[in-house]
C-alpha cells in the first residue's frame, strides 16, 4: 500500500503546489467580489502581516529546538507555522479577491520593487519546497528532510520577513 511518503508524495506535492499558486494568481486576474460583508480594505492586510511575523517566530523557534535536538518540540512548532501559513493563505485569497492591490507611491520604489519581485517569485518556489520537506519529515525520512529542511527554513523566513516588509511599505495606501 502506498503512503503520501511515497508514491503518491510526489504527485501530491505537486497537485497542491500548482493548485495553491494557482489559486492566487486567479484571485489576482480573476473579477473582484467581497466573500465577507463588512470588510474594510486595510484589515486583512494587517492580518496577513501579523500571521507572517508569527510565522517568523514560529520557524526560529522551531529551528532552535532542533538544534537542541528537541524533536517533539520542533514538530509542533513547524506543525503550528504550517498552520499559520494555512491562514495566511486563505485570508490573501479572500484580501485579493475581495479588493485590487494597493499600488506603492512612496519614494523607496528602487528597494521596494526588488523586495516585492522576489517575495513573490521565491513565494512560488516556497510552496513545493514546504510541502516536501513537510512530507518528508511527518514520514520519518529524517535525512532527507534535513537535506532540504537547510534550504526550505531560510527561504521561508526570507519569503515571511519580506511580507512583512512589503506590507510597511504599503500600509499607508491602504
Amino acid at each position: 500500500m502506498a503512503t503520501l511518503s511515497g508514491r503518491l508524495a510526489a504527485p501530491f506535492v505537486w497537485t497542491l503546489s500548482t493548485a495553491l499558486v494557482g489559486v492566487v494568481a486567479l484571485t489576482y486576474l480573476g473579477p473582484k467580489f467581497i466573500l465577507v460583508a463588512g470588510l474594510a480594505p486595510a484589515t486583512l492586510p494587517r492580518v496577513n502581516a501579523t500571521l507572517n511575523g508569527i510565522a517568523v517566530v514560529l520557524l526560529l523557534a522551531a529551528w532552535a529546538a532542533v538544534l537542541r535536538r528537541n524533536i517533539p518540540l520542533h514538530r509542533r512548532l513547524m506543525l503550528t507555522a504550517v498552520a499559520i501559513s494555512v491562514l495566511f493563505l486563505v485570508s490573501y485569497v479572500v484580501q485579493h479577491s475581495s479588493f485590487p492591490s494597493v499600488k506603492y507611491g512612496g519614494g523607496l520604489a528602487w528597494l521596494y520593487y526588488p523586495v516585492l519581485l522576489s517575495h513573490i517569485l521565491l513565494s512560488v518556489v516556497l510552496v513545493p519546497m514546504a510541502l516536501i520537506t513537510l512530507v518528508r519529515g511527518l514520514g520519518a525520512r529524517y535525512d532527507q528532510h534535513r537535506r532540504i529542511a537547510r534550504w526550505t527554513l531560510p527561504l521561508w523566513l526570507y519569503v515571511s520577513i519580506t511580507g512583512v516588509m512589503v506590507y510597511l511599505f504599503c500600509a499607508p495606501y491602504y
